[in-house]
């Protein structure tokens, strides 16, 4: 009965609500689904390799090789943010089509665990899979699949070492893409096994186009200053410029992005800050330079980002002679070695020593100590 009565008042609602001319399901087609955002890094992705931009050289051999159907194992190595991951995901995109790219593609990035372990189960199960399956827009589809290891520089000497005869082996269905910074840290049987390319800095022109690009379809408002400036603190990474970009956009809420939200966003120590500790120590003065450094503390700056923005502010400087840049240069690099060997502030350290070769004086070595 009670079953019944609840069949009625069901029943009842669906043709309350179908009267009133409203739909009687909350999932029904009439809802607008919301759109997830999805990270600018990813959004604009190059999908195919003719998008990939001032990687002339690489794009045509993978041009060549996609045109064959066939494809060498690769070690791209270069710069962070130069386009390595999204230059072999477009290949293979191509390749493959979306239909099978999920099924002939295992990219391993740097939050996987990738020791010898890892090369012995995943990486080896995968390679001897067979491959089957066709594109359904009928074009052809290569008879392996593509193992991408990110920040392979990471992976331990056993690893690579245990890769090498999974390379070997498997030759006849797996193809191999090794992605890393610095190719000295790859192990030469594996570099022996791979054709290597390497990805130039992107130029500050088109790391601008690139961002005015964006800024225009997103409506982002935004001068050229702030974008060559945007360019500049990025130091040629264009995934890092992206995101800052991005960052920016949401902090001021609309409105124009200027040069302080995005000296704000990316951590950047102030011009005027790195003025400041300059002219403490033309001064010669020890509690002018206790101070500037109480004020860094105090505003939470990174120390690395501090040697950094000294290093370049040396370098640039034309009032300091070539042998007054190498002496300086040469106590930042003492500093950051001592830093990384004891538990000295690193804030103290360095700049006591940046100071020697202005004021030459032990006095301030043994106020610091005390």
């Amino acid at each position: 009965m009670q079953a019944f009565l609840k069949g009625t008042s069901v029943s009842a609602k669906a043709q309350l609500t179908k009267d009133r001319g409203t739909p009687a399901t909350a999932g029904s087609s009439g809802e607008t689904k919301k759109v997830k955002p999805v990270p600018w890094v990813e959004k604009y992705r190059p999908k195919c390799v003719d998008e990939v931009a001032f990687q002339d050289e690489v794009v045509a051999v993978l041009r060549k090789s996609l045109e064959g159907a066939d494809l060498p194992n690769l070690l791209f190595y270069g710069p962070p943010g130069t386009g390595k991951t999204s230059t072999i995901l477009a290949a293979a995109r191509e390749l493959f089509g979306p239909e099978l790219f999920r099924l002939r593609v295992l990219e391993l990035n740097a939050s996987d665990e990738r020791g010898i372990q890892v090369v012995r189960e995943k990486v080896k199960n995968f390679a001897q899979l067979t491959v089957s399956g066709s594109r359904s827009d009928g074009k052809p589809c290569p008879p392996f699949k593509i193992v991408i290891l990110d920040e392979a520089d990471s992976m331990t000497s056993a690893a690579q070492a245990a890769l090498r005869r999974t390379m070997e082996k498997e030759s006849k269905t797996t193809r191999f893409c090794l992605i890393c910074n610095y190719v000295s840290r790859i192990i030469e049987p594996l570099t022996s096994r791979c054709s290597k390319f390497r990805f130039k800095p992107l130029s500050d022109k088109i790391q601008q186009e690139r961002l005015l690009d964006i800024a225009e379809k997103e409506n982002v408002k935004i001068g050229n200053e702030e974008i060559a400036y945007l360019v500049k603190i990025s130091e040629g990474d264009l995934r890092k410029a992206i995101t800052f970009l991005q960052s920016a956009t949401r902090l001021t809420g609309g409105k124009e992005v200027s040069e302080d939200v995005i000296t704000d966003i990316a951590g950047v120590i102030p011009a005027a800050t790195i003025d400041g500790i300059f002219t403490a120590c033309h001064s010669g003065s020890f509690d002018k330079l206790e101070a500037v450094v109480k004020n860094l503390i105090d505003e939470g700056h990174a120390a690395t980002q501090l040697v950094n923005q000294l290093h370049d502010a040396i370098i640039e400087n034309e009032n300091l002679s070539d042998k007054h840049k190498s002496i300086i240069t040469e106590k930042l690099a003492v500093s950051c070695k001592h830093y990384t060997s004891t538990t000295t502030n690193f804030f103290w350290y360095v700049l006591v020593i940046f100071l020697f070769p202005f004021v030459g004086s032990r006095q301030v070595l043994g106020r610091w100590c005390r």
